[in-house]
């Protein structure tokens, strides 16, 4: 671990189980810094007694070795722990706050698959971290200063597990839906993707009154996410079709995200979601700064369809962090991504799938119109996204003519309410080009005279 610069990613700690940084190892050195760091935030516990910290995971097998390892770090800078075992990620930020705890952590990789885990932190008001305070945490972790805060024997923490954790959460869930309304007469096909809701959300549904068809239930501790859920929805697609069903919904391993089906067996995706929702609030005034909030992922249609209802959306980078980031900044209260991360601050501080959820059954329910006709609301534009192999990551700036090109075309799809994208891979050696617009024709004119520009001068 001596040898990396940063333990964060782009939503916590990730990697493959027992390679760093995803090990016991850095996980109790984890869990001894943010300790202290928190510890020191509030100078007094938010409840009575000593400063604690939430621990949550999903199901995956690493589970049990990251859970105690980063619980043991805790206990030793003096601060309890209480656990609350396998819970949505929405759920885990929910209890924090339910708890008065100082923070919350969920051991999880969300949609990876089950080799893959992951450590991700929540403030004690339920949102994530800023990068500040994830700095001074990487930081105790390397210096390695932590290891000289010790307090005596008499002060370490002591961990107890929370047995309501999960009733909690339900109620917290089903307090998101109407008052009075039910789901009666709805029948629900739902894939929990054998992760973190497996019990949460068909618990929610059928308290609610629905007719609930369960897949993706049976973790055990290596399937999760494997052919199932939000990640592989086509099996969601397929079995609402075959039960009759009137929506499928899907998760990913910790359930902040969801996708639906139709009753045709028509995926529905985070802009659909976005759509139907983002418009509905409109008609109803609740949408705040009548502004929706999303990424540079979601297609051109969307925001065409959100400003024709007298609204706007305002793009961010990929990522839900960013997206709650924007939110907060400005008081809006919907936004998401494309993926199927929804945020409804209105009831809770992050991406929920099944909150998500039960605002498209409102809406279905208090509409009387199946999914299908609702999705309805908005045309997406065609889209084609080209990736070039690149030798070399040159600035675009010094591409010859490349943002020429790029103006004209941005130009000319501006006039059709279309846009464009051209960025470099994180990852790989690419460059990726998107172009959206209502002419499929002119997106393959454009892309193809912008992608032989940069072919002929860096491609591989």
């Amino acid at each position: 671990m001596s040898s990396q610069k940063k333990i964060f990613g782009t939503d916590g700690v990730r990697g493959t189980a027992n390679i760093e940084p995803v090990t016991a190892e850095t996980a109790l050195k984890l869990g001894r810094a943010a300790a202290h760091v928190f510890k020191n935030l509030e100078s007094q516990s938010r409840g009575r007694g000593k400063h604690k910290i939430v621990i949550g995971k999903d199901t995956r097998l690493s589970g049990y070795m990251l859970e105690n390892a980063i619980s043991s770090g805790i206990l030793s800078m003096g601060v309890d722990v209480l656990f609350i075992g396998p819970l949505p990620t929405p759920g885990v930020a929910y209890v924090t706050r339910s708890l008065r705890a100082d923070a919350g952590i969920v051991i999880t990789a969300s949609h990876n698959p089950y080799a893959d885990n992951g450590i991700k932190f929540f403030r004690a008001d339920g949102y994530k971290l800023d990068d500040k305070i994830e700095a001074q945490i990487e930081s105790l972790v390397f210096s390695g200063d932590v290891e000289k805060i010790r307090p005596s024997s008499a002060e370490i923490g002591k961990a107890v597990r929370i047995d309501d954790a999960l009733g909690r959460y339900i109620e917290f869930a089903k307090a998101s839906f109407p008052r009075g309304q039910t789901l009666e007469g709805m029948k629900i096909v739902l894939d929990c993707g054998h992760g973190a809701a497996y019990k949460a959300s068909p618990c929610v549904l059928r308290e609610l009154g629905a007719e609930v068809i369960v897949y993706g239930d049976r973790p055990d501790g290596k399937n999760i996410n494997e052919n199932c859920g939000s990640m592989h929805p086509e099996a969601m697609c397929r079995k609402v079709v075959e039960h009759g069903a009137h929506i499928g919904i899907a998760h990913d391993g910790d359930a902040d995200r969801v996708l639906l089906c139709d009753e045709t067996g028509a995926l529905i995706d985070g802009d659909d979601i976005m759509a139907i929702a983002a418009l509905e609030m409109l008609g109803e005034n609740s949408l705040a700064g009548k502004t929706l909030v999303s990424t540079v992922m979601s297609n051109a249609g969307l925001e065409a369809a959100i400003v024709k209802a007298g609204g706007r959306m305002i793009r961010t980078g990929v990522g839900d962090k960013n997206v709650i980031d924007e939110m907060l900044k400005h008081g809006f209260n919907f936004g998401g991504e494309q993926s199927g991360h929804l945020i409804f601050r209105d009831y809770g501080t992050t991406g929920d799938g099944l909150v998500a959820a039960l605002q498209i059954l409102r809406i279905l329910k208090a509409k009387g119109t199946p999914l299908s006709t609702l999705a309805k609301c908005w045309t997406r534009f065609p889209q084609l996204v080209t990736n070039v192999k690149v030798r070399e990551k040159k600035p675009l700036e010094q591409l010859d003519g490349v943002n020429v090109l790029v103006a004209s075309a941005e130009k000319e799809l501006q006039t059709q309410g279309g846009r464009l994208l051209l960025r470099y891979s994180g990852t790989e050696p690419k460059i990726r080009l998107l172009v959206e617009g209502r002419d499929q024709a002119v997106l393959q004119s454009w892309s193809k005279k912008i992608c032989d520009s940069i072919q002929q001068q860096i491609g591989v």
